[in-house]
């Protein structure tokens, strides 16, 4: 009998053991790239999600030939949790390809075959997945544009692409532009089918404040175009404080932030209820004063309140954050909260929100 329940015990514990176990996912099998550009290389990103019970770990990821480089997530995936495997095309060999992307982690099994596939051609006649949006008869490779974070006295650029669709000459032109970014386009004007590039160069001197700064422009779809919902591109630019002449001594010295939690998903609170709130613990974990001097929104729907703005060392205060199903805000304003402080290892927070 005792052997018996032994035997059973056993089994369990070694069906428990096979049952927890990281599982590897991929949001797509094959990449399609479509038409690429001779000479010019494309990045492939899977987004890599552990469906399992243990952290997930990638430990290499092996591509079929010398024409491509990949970059993975390094860190453990959680249960649940997600991470990626991005893979560059160097695009350098006209005609079609197939390769095969291997990635190797502890789950079952360890090998895992994605693929990514496409055409390169010496001048791009299908825009479909370069330009995936359009505004009127101008297709673009973007709806956004997210310069990345700057301090004072940096100077950017981002350059997106634009093909004329339409059955006329098309120049160009961003309109409302604000004042810290100038504009280049090449060329100047586009023939019909014709690809071209608008280059914007921020200015960060003209920037008024450390925080979110965001505007829209608009492209016009024709001479004479008029700005509206249809042809407008939100442009957002995160200017900090700048701490690189910090001693060792002051930054072991310096102010640490935590959150209780970095996003919140309202989906299910607002399916009967038009209006939801939470709380975030903000948390000072260093050595001195956390001084929360910039509090943003990036969209009208959100509201969001906090008790203290200075924290001493270990104290900790509410950020009440509060959502209106009925107010829908700009569709193309993004759904979180930014946060400046003086924490000079994380002195911009970001807090997604999802509803």
């Amino acid at each position: 009998m005792k052997r018996f329940l032994l035997s059973i015990f056993s089994i369990l514990i070694l069906s428990l053991t096979i049952a927890a176990q990281p599982r590897l996912s991929s949001n797509k099998n094959t990449y399609n790239f479509g038409q690429l550009e001779w000479k010019q290389p494309a990045t492939a990103e899977y987004i890599i999600t552990n469906t399992g019970d243990k952290p997930l770990v990638i430990s290499n990821v092996t591509t079929s030939c010398a024409c491509t480089d990949a970059v993975w997530t390094k860190t453990p995936i959680q249960p649940g949790g997600k991470g990626s495997v991005s893979v560059t095309y160097d695009a350098k060999a006209l005609g079609r390809f197939y390769k095969s992307v291997g990635i190797y982690s502890n789950a079952t099994p360890n090998l895992v075959y994605l693929n990514l596939e496409g055409e390169v051609v010496q001048k791009l006649t299908d825009f479909t997945k370069s330009h995936p949006y359009e505004i009127g008869s101008i297709k673009i490779d973007r709806t956004e544009f997210d310069f990345p974070d700057a301090h004072r006295g940096d100077k950017s650029t981002l350059t997106f692409s634009v093909v004329n669709q339409s059955d006329r000459p098309y120049e160009p032109v961003l309109m409302h532009l604000p004042r810290y970014l100038t504009l280049e386009t090449n060329p100047n004007v586009l023939q019909k089918g014709e690809k071209g590039t608008i280059k914007l160069t921020l200015d960060t001197k003209q920037l008024t404040d450390f925080g979110l700064t965001q505007a829209s422009v608009y492209l016009a779809r024709f001479a004479g175009d008029k700005v509206g919902e249809d042809n407008e591109i939100p442009v957002s630019v995160v200017l900090l404080p700048d701490f690189n002449k910090l001693s060792d001594a002051e930054m072991a010295n310096a102010p640490v932030v935590k959150l209780s939690q970095d996003s919140i998903d309202f989906t299910e609170r607002l399916i009967k209820k038009n209006k939801a709130s939470q709380d975030i613990i903000v948390t000072n974990a260093g050595n001195s004063p956390l001084v929360i001097s910039k509090l943003q929104v990036f969209n009208s729907a959100i509201g969001v309140t906090l008790k203290k703005s200075v924290l001493n060392p270990g104290e900790s205060t509410k950020m009440r954050i509060t959502i209106h199903k009925n107010n829908p805000g700009k569709k193309k304003h993004q759904m979180r909260i930014l946060m400046i402080t003086n924490d000079p290892s994380q002195p911009k927070v970001v807090i997604n929100v999802k509803r």
